[in-house]
């Protein structure tokens, strides 16, 4: 009996000082076991919890310009 590939595994990928991307679709359940579903190709995970849409990263790890 012929068995079916398996499929490749997702790819997530650490940037330092930023956020955990993930290859999507994708279906995160936080801490409080909400769940986020985001259909995107990639998804931009939050790593450092300053984020106004945690668990998703809206970039507010980078510096602002006036502490360049």
């Amino acid at each position: 009996m012929p068995t079916e590939p398996a499929e490749r595994p997702r790819r997530a990928r650490m940037v330092r000082g930023g956020p955990l991307m993930l290859e999507g679709p994708v279906e995160l359940v936080d801490f409080d076991g909400n769940t986020v579903v985001c259909d995107r190709f990639q998804v931009a995970v939050c790593m450092c919890r300053r984020s106004k849409r945690y668990p998703l990263c809206d970039t507010s790890h980078r510096p602002k310009k006036s502490e360049e």
